[in-house]
């Protein structure tokens, strides 16, 4: 893509700078939605295809070449939108499976599953999303491509693709009918043994949310 069209005043609705920005502002309005808890029942699989098509969109930043900013310096785009109530409306609605586990690099050898929350994930990848998106909004076209493709690679991508697993994890014990069993101790805040990890992981679903998915309840 040349320089030329990365600082067209006024974008083609087909160019790939409108559809990057376009499909992201898209994923946090949508997110934004699914947080207020309006249609609880639908939440995991709403998520599931938000977050599978804004990884369509990160791999399309990732296949492209890499984009370099006007400036050499970042500009300032002020302090960032706190994301802390989109965070906890997402805790709350996804109380009983917010925990998974996770290996966040399948490339590094014997490397122990980590707790997650979904939450927490989500608030991170809005976060990143709407720092490039002020960008765009300022007409720093060039910049904000850098910083969704940079962060892409750093930051949301992993975090978003970890996330994927866990909402499709859900969907597909749903639908094949593979209940789970509840959560018992999995936490953030733990430190705990691949043995133990691997354990608890099998045991995500909690009474809440067992019929809305579909699931057995805990006896």
């Amino acid at each position: 893509m040349s320089d030329a069209a990365l600082h067209a005043t006024s974008q083609d609705p087909d160019s790939f700078a409108v559809q990057i920005a376009d499909s992201i502002e898209s994923f946090i309005v949508a997110t934004t939605e699914v947080a207020k808890g309006d249609e609880p029942d639908s939440a995991v699989p709403f998520l599931l295809l938000e977050v599978s098509q804004l990884l369509l969109t990160g791999g399309r930043l990732g296949a492209h070449e890499d984009i370099v900013p006007d400036e050499r310096y970042e500009p300032d785009t002020g302090p960032d939108l706190d994301v802390d109530d989109l965070r906890e409306r997402f805790a709350v609605l996804l109380d009983p499976v917010d925990v998974f586990s996770e290996v966040f690099d399948p490339y590094e050898p014997r490397k122990a599953p980590v707790a997650y929350r979904i939450s927490d994930n989500l608030a991170d990848v809005v976060t990143d999303l709407r720092h490039g998106l002020a960008h765009y909004r300022a007409g720093r076209i060039s910049e904000a491509l850098w910083w969704w493709q940079f962060s892409y690679f750093s930051n949301w991508g992993p975090t978003a693709s970890a996330t994927l697993r866990a909402l499709q994890s859900l969907v597909s014990h749903v639908r094949l009918d593979q209940p789970l069993d509840e959560l018992d101790g999995l936490d953030t805040d733990e430190d705990l043994a691949e043995d133990a990890l691997a354990e608890e992981a099998g045991k995500v679903m909690a009474e809440e949310i067992a019929g809305p998915l579909g699931l057995r309840t805990v006896t």
